[in-house]
């Protein structure tokens, strides 16, 4: 180890006074490996608490440096000014000396300097909550901007290219079938199972078929589905739209004066609202298949009955308020995705974590509105 390597933060310090003026060697290598000097011992000794006419820093003496010296000088210009000490750096080297120049010239941000203070509870359930309404009125503003979209592309004046429609669809819907047809045949499969180990007790092993029918229409076929297409299709919408935001794409439409809402959110929601119906009622149809293979395999109840069974157990209002409640699902899918996509901050971390935001938001959502409209449908008898 060298000579300079080897002396203290401290060592490479000297004060001398030369005339009317103090002034501060530093001596040796000023590197983040030899640790970094702090100012504050300085002040604690009599020359400087003197309060000299003037602080000169010889930087003669100097070997190596790194951004270490520039910590120490930005702190030792802070004291100085709390003192009311005037600092001089001349002596410093160029390099050395334009950077403290180029720190010094851009202020400090308010609130850039992390605390160590403690938030109590009550603040944080504050904090929280102040952050859900804020989120909250943004996703009712961009709901409303998004809606507005719809009104004009109903109208045939929104802004937007039918290509980027037909490749969304193309993505969400026929891409989608494989994972749609896994998890609905296995929805399928366990309605069918619970349901027959129930109903087997008392003789009734045939309304299986009513069970995993109306569940599937009703309930769980547009649910999975909008499940699958949150974490699926809402997710990459963020990832897509976060990603544009990063590198000022968004910014750049709205320069020009295109409605980022409706060149690139009005494609995505169009898109799920045409596939999430058609891929729901193939969900239905799919998980009515595995609730029969079950019942079929475990039961006496033949294809034909299990068949004329399911056919008399659901209706057409059975379907349409599924299927309603499926495009409800994607309005959300698309909304949630594009919206934290659009509020994606520029950096690759804030990517994943809109992509991440997008999802819990939709699926939240997605059940929230079931929930909602089940008791409505239960409230008007459908």
């Amino acid at each position: 180890m060298s000579a300079e390597a080897a002396t203290s933060p401290a060592e490479r310090l000297e004060l001398e006074r030369v005339r009317d003026e103090l002034v501060l060697k530093l001596k040796g290598a000023w590197r983040l490996t030899e640790g970094v000097a702090s100012p504050q011992s300085l002040f604690e000794r009599d020359e400087l608490a003197a309060k000299p006419d003037r602080l000169k820093v010889d930087a003669s003496a100097l070997a190596a440096w790194d951004s270490a010296l520039i910590v120490f000088l930005l702190d030792l210009k802070k004291g100085c000014d709390g003192a009311g000490i005037p600092l001089d750096l001349s002596g410093l080297p160029d390099g050395a000396r334009r950077l403290v120049d180029l720190a010094l010239a851009v202020p400090e941000r308010e609130g850039a300097r992390r605390s160590d203070r403690i938030a109590g509870f009550v603040e944080m359930l504050g904090r929280e909550a102040q952050g859900a309404l804020k989120s909250a009125g943004e996703m009712l503003e961009f709901l409303g901007e998004s809606l507005i979209a719809l009104a004009r592309a109903a109208t045939g004046r929104a802004r937007f290219r039918m290509s980027d429609m037909y490749l969304v669809l193309q993505e969400c819907g026929p891409g989608a079938l494989p994972i749609a047809t896994l998890i609905s045949f296995l929805v399928g499969v366990i309605l069918g199972f619970v349901g027959l180990v129930q109903l087997a007790q008392f003789g009734a092993d045939i309304f299986v078929a009513n069970l995993v029918a109306v569940a599937m229409v009703r309930e769980m076929g547009g649910m999975m589905v909008g499940i699958i297409m949150a974490g699926r299709t809402g997710a990459a919408f963020a990832a897509q739209l976060g990603t544009m935001n990063v590198n000022d794409e968004i910014a750049a439409f709205r320069t020009v004066g295109i409605p980022p809402v409706e060149f690139l959110v009005l494609p995505r929601m169009l898109a799920l609202i045409f596939a999430i119906p058609l891929l729901t009622v193939y969900a239905n149809v799919v998980g009515m298949l595995g609730g029969s293979a079950v019942t079929i395999a475990l039961s006496d109840v033949s294809l034909l009955q299990y068949y004329t069974q399911t056919v008399g157990s659901v209706d057409l209002v059975d379907w349409a308020s599924g299927l309603f409640k499926a495009t409800v699902y994607g309005v959300i899918i698309a909304i949630s995705g594009c919206l934290r996509g659009m509020q994606c901050k520029k950096s690759a971390a804030a990517v994943g974590d809109a992509a991440t935001s997008a999802v819990v938001t939709a699926i939240v959502l997605i059940i929230v509105a079931e929930a909602v409209l089940t008791v409505i449908y239960q409230v008007l008898g459908i």
